[in-house]
């Protein structure tokens, strides 16, 4: 049997998560996430972010989400910063440029934007004397963690919001795969944290143990005005809301979101370790579910008959940088049978 590490969303979800959705099947539920199962879990949800008042609603996917978010956070004039390498940059086919806003590209390193690269940019925007013929940036985008699952610390955090209230730019965090980022040991950035320093984030369901859905978090009541109509102007209001609002309810119980993001990160050391012991090259350190991985192209080939991964960029002409994601499903016997296929081959 083939061993699977494309990504973290190739499982339907937590066992738990099922139980609980068969549980419901049949009991009749109020719309649009007015249901009390919805509200339980905004609840647990503000617990978790130590911000009782802060705004939770419940998308489908990453995308939708950041398409929505964003096109409420900014204005009709206004375009988004990001890191060259960031997901809405590359791997949403352009959702922001056809809501109708520019994506703003910024130089970054392992995957991250740095205040100073923020501070720069915004420095020179707003000193140019043609800035009224050009899209203004109205909000910084950044993920936690990022497209090379590295992570931001929280000093690099809170500076990079001094600099966004500095500039009067929002700062929005895509956490489709928070929980792999709260679950590694570098870590020291908490819900409560991005509660404080960000305008709006969201806790990452579909890559994290859901079987799909995102949950914004806007601290700030009212930063963005009339988002509930946002967001069905969107397409992205789910009639049968409590089928997003059971799944956080189960995944804010008993720290589930949290021990699901350990295992995927601790899986993914173990699999990091493997790839080490024999001499292959990491492309990129990653502390958390998502290693890259530089292999010769005959190797890649070989490994292609027992495991399937990603691939990620060209690293020369007879070499090529791949991922390998592992999730909160991952088992130990899946990484030690890896490795026992990569020693017979």
């Amino acid at each position: 049997m083939m061993l699977h590490f494309d990504s973290d969303y190739m499982e339907t979800c937590h066992p738990l998560i099922l139980e609980d959705l068969t549980r419901i099947n049949l009991l009749k539920q109020s719309g649009y996430g007015t249901d009390d199962i919805c509200k339980s879990a905004k609840d647990k949800i503000q617990k978790a972010c130590k911000s009782p008042n802060a705004e939770i609603y419940f998308l489908v996917g990453g995308t939708q989400t950041n398409a929505t978010v964003l096109d409420g956070l900014l204005q009709k004039y206004e375009g988004v910063i990001a890191a060259k390498t960031g997901h809405i940059a590359i791997h949403e086919a352009g959702a922001i440029e056809a809501g109708g806003h520019k994506v703003i590209e910024l130089p970054c390193e392992n995957g991250k934007l740095s205040s100073k690269t923020i501070d720069d940019y915004c420095s020179a925007f707003f000193s140019d004397g043609n800035q009224e013929h050009m899209v203004h940036p109205g909000v910084v985008y950044i993920s936690q963690p990022t497209e090379y699952g590295t992570i931001y610390s929280l000093s690099e955090l809170k500076e990079i919001s001094r600099i966004c209230k500095k500039y009067k730019q929002k700062l929005f965090v895509d956490g489709a795969r928070l929980a792999y980022a709260l679950g590694c040991s570098q870590n020291d950035v908490e819900l409560s944290d991005l509660a404080k320093l960000t305008d709006a984030f969201y806790i990452g369901g579909t890559k994290c143990g859901a079987m799909c859905g995102e949950a914004v978090v806007i601290p700030k009541p009212g930063i963005i005005p009339h988002f509930f109509t946002i967001i069905k102007q969107h397409g992205a209001l789910m009639a049968k809301g409590w089928l997003l609002g059971i799944q956080f309810d189960r995944l804010f119980s008993d720290n589930l979101y949290f021990e699901s993001g350990k295992n995927g990160v601790e899986r993914a050391k173990q699999l990091e370790e493997i790839f080490k012991s024999k001499g292959y090259k990491i492309f990129i350190e990653s502390p958390t579910n998502q290693k890259f991985i530089v292999l010769e192209n005959a190797k890649m080939n070989e490994l292609a008959n027992f495991c399937t991964f990603s691939f990620w960029e060209k690293y020369d002409e007879n070499h090529t940088v791949v991922r390998f994601a592992t999730s909160w499903a991952t088992t130990i016997s899946q990484i030690e049978e890896l490795e026992t296929k990569m020693e017979i081959a």
